[in-house]
């Protein structure tokens, strides 16, 4: 089971993060990953930080696999998700921008696609690899719409959530999934052809 910790300081090499070898992970479910269908319709949000932001939204010919994650990946996972929590204070668009979409790198506050964007970037400089740290939209159960951080890993998908320090299999979340970052191209983005069926098994 996956635990809360404090910041971890990372100074190991990149085969603690993403091992080829056998590793201790979450145990396998019968739902572990997302099933994506075709390209779909870019978020306006992620389209305006693209533009600002070239060289974050471009084809990814290296690293499609899931990784394997070892206990050390695995606590730093959680470390990220939990100190950026905690770090950054939750806060609308209008609120911090005066207007609505405005995905950008936090500082102190920002909405739950900031948490999401600054967690993939620091998960990236430790060692992840891009196609494995998904930005995915989803509908809460109130129909509000919300985003989360996809991580693929071997064992499955796991979501990484501003609403939620712990770190879970996505079919354990409340939300409805409806589209994510394509692993093949950052910039372009697929449906999520089972996301539906989640929420009816996360509330049984």
């Amino acid at each position: 089971m996956i635990t809360r910790n404090k910041v971890f300081q990372f100074v190991g090499a990149l085969f603690a993060l993403c091992a080829t070898a056998s590793a201790a992970t979450p145990s396998p479910n019968a739902m572990v990953a997302m099933i994506t269908g075709g390209v779909t319709s870019q978020p306006i949000g992620h389209y305006e930080f693209c533009h600002a932001n070239p060289a974050e939204c471009h084809a990814i010919k290296t690293n499609l696999a899931a990784p394997r994650v070892t206990d050390a990946g695995w606590k730093m996972v959680n470390d990220v998700n939990l100190s950026v929590n905690t770090q950054i204070t939750p806060v609308t668009d209008q609120e911090l921008y005066g207007r609505d979409e405005v995905w950008a790198y936090p500082i102190n506050a920002g909405d739950c696609e900031d948490f999401v964007l600054a967690k993939r970037k620091i998960l990236m400089e430790k060692g992840f690899p891009e196609s494995a740290l998904l930005i995915t939209v989803v509908r809460k159960p109130d129909g509000e719409g919300h985003a989360v951080l996809t991580l693929r890993t071997s064992s499955g998908d796991f979501v990484l959530d501003n609403l939620d320090n712990e770190v879970k299999p996505w079919y354990r979340t409340p939300y409805t999934y409806l589209k994510r970052q394509a692993t093949f191209d950052s910039g372009r983005w697929v449906s999520i052809e089972n996301g539906a069926d989640v929420l009816v098994g996360a509330l049984q």
